[in-house]
This record gives C-alpha cells, sequence and structure tokens, in this order.
C-alpha cells in the first residue's frame, strides 16, 4: 500500500460571500486573529506527515504564493533588531515542498482536483479544504490516512450537524459502522431536505482519495451551474470500490462565511495570550452596553 505523502489545497474560488475584501484578496488569505487560514491547513498536512503539497489557485491569488515563499530581507531585518519572537511567526516550510498550478476556469471542485491529476500521479492523496480548520489531539488529516491504512479505500471526514441545518452540506447515507465512527457509506447526497436527510453526517473539508478519482472526475458531468462536484464522484466511485466515512469528534470551525468566521476569530482571540484578556474585558462591556440594567 502506498504510503501517503502529497495533499491537494483547492484555492481558487472567487470568495464572493466575503466581496468586497476578496476583490483584491484571496479568501484563503483572511486573518483568523494573525494568521492566514490557509497557513492552518498547511501545517495541518505537515503535522499529517504530509512531504508535498499541490495548492490550486486561480486567478489573482499571487499573495498566497507570497506567503510561502522566503522572504530574506524580513527576515534579515528582524534577526538584525533582535525580534526573535516575530521571527518565529514567519511561515517556513523548509521541510515540506509546496507547489502550485492555477485552475484557468471556476469550474467546480471536482475540477480543481481533476488539474492535479499529474502531480497525484497513481498514489493516494489528500484533499484539505480551506473553509474547514480543525483542531485535535491527533490532526483530522492524520486520522483519516490511519482509517486508509487500515481499509487501503478512499475515505473522508464527516461531522453530526444540527439536522435542521443539513441542507447547507453534503450528507452521507451510513450503510453501518464497520469500527467505532467508521462507516460504509450507501450514498452521498448533496444539501438534502432536513426532511428526507438520511442522516446527521455532514461531509466536512478533508478527505483521502484514491487515484482512480480522476478517471470518474473526467467522466461525470457538470451540474446546473455548470460546476463538476466532488460530491458526486465520490458517490460514483462508491459503485465500484468501497469508500468509508471517518467520523470526527475533534473541534471544527467553519471560515466559510461572515458569521462564522468573526466567530472563529473570536474564540481563536480567546485563546491568544496576547489579546485575550483585553478581548474578554471589550466582550463583556459590549454585551452590558447592548443589555443595560434598567
Amino acid at each position: 500500500m502506498s504510503k501517503i505523502t502529497k495533499a491537494i489545497i483547492p484555492a481558487a474560488g472567487l470568495g464572493t460571500r466575503f466581496l468586497p475584501e476578496t476583490k483584491a484578496l484571496p479568501k484563503e488569505m483572511l486573518p483568523i486573529v494573525d494568521t492566514p487560514t490557509i497557513q492552518y491547513i498547511v501545517s495541518e498536512a505537515k503535522q499529517s506527515g504530509i512531504k508535498d503539497v499541490l495548492i490550486v489557485i486561480g486567478k489573482g491569488k499571487w499573495s498566497i504564493e507570497n506567503h510561502f515563499d522566503a522572504n530574506p530581507e524580513l527576515e534579515a531585518n528582524l534577526a538584525k533588531r533582535g525580534k526573535n519572537d516575530l521571527l518565529k511567526l514567519i511561515c517556513k516550510t523548509n521541510d515540506m515542498n509546496i507547489y502550485f498550478t492555477r485552475q484557468s476556469h471556476p469550474h467546480g471542485l471536482g475540477d480543481a482536483i481533476y488539474t492535479a491529476r499529474s502531480f497525484v500521479g497513481n498514489e493516494p492523496f489528500a484533499v484539505l479544504l480551506g473553509d474547514d480548520v480543525t483542531q485535535d489531539k491527533i490532526p483530522l488529516t492524520k486520522q483519516l490516512i490511519d482509517s486508509f491504512n487500515q481499509t487501503g479505500a478512499a475515505t473522508l471526514a464527516v461531522k453530526r450537524v444540527p439536522h435542521k441545518e443539513v441542507s447547507k452540506y453534503g450528507i452521507i447515507d451510513p450503510a453501518k459502522q464497520v469500527t467505532p465512527g467508521l462507516y460504509n457509506v450507501k450514498r452521498f447526497v448533496e444539501k438534502p431536505d432536513p426532511q428526507t436527510a438520511p442522516s446527521d453526517l455532514a461531509i466536512i473539508g478533508r478527505y483521502i482519495l484514491t487515484p482512480q478519482i480522476f478517471t470518474v472526475l473526467s467522466e461525470t458531468q457538470p451540474d446546473s451551474s455548470g460546476e463538476i462536484q466532488l460530491t458526486t464522484a465520490i458517490d460514483i466511485l462508491n459503485h465500484t470500490q468501497r469508500v468509508f466515512a471517518h467520523e470526527f469528534k475533534g473541534e471544527r470551525y467553519d471560515t466559510g462565511n461572515k458569521l462564522s468566521w468573526l466567530e472563529t476569530n473570536i474564540k481563536f482571540g480567546l485563546r491568544n495570550s496576547e489579546i485575550a484578556d483585553d478581548l474578554k474585558t471589550y466582550l463583556k462591556e459590549t454585551v452590558a452596553a447592548m443589555n443595560p440594567k434598567k
């Protein structure tokens, strides 16, 4: 069985939910306190043993490349001034290989993955989406790799969501629980109505896929909006080889819309020793001012 050392991070979306900010700044570079969201994604890949990362970008995403490139002048300036605490904060990926490729047209997540077929070759690989920041004792991607090493089959991450919110997600129809937290899957349903949803287990942005997915993607028809859906391709793949779902029980932070991104910033800010006390005081004062005592 091939060892998983490669990962794809799709980052070619237009980020329309965050306009006008994302007209010039990639959504993936929006900070969580002081760290670009995509740096958390790359860090998870690194902590999971990934050595080679391909970031699929679109037009105007050059700042992502700059972020992961070396900045000798800045590093030398900080070192000269003795700013070692700041020097440590600079994203360094010397022990990883980070590559970039362009998705020329926004034809969906499935198309972005298909763009990376030459990079992957004939090996299983990880996919990490930028909207989901996850935290656990064992990184989620490593959990999926461990599951893959047991089954040898494509595995995706799922997490229970409130039933009323299932229409926001791809949902699995679980066949049976093979081991605690690992499910065989009958089918995958994209954004079902809560009244007909087969479960509350929502697909979140982490996958281990086999190279056979590229054949399926090449034959998958675009949906009504002209996009090739990865969930559709995985459902087709499940008809010819097993696909498993691993239930994630750690913390998941959604950065895909304005409110959830703000909530994530507050949660991370309250854990940041530099600003936590002041932020907590500010939040208490703000809430008190909104609800004055009569």
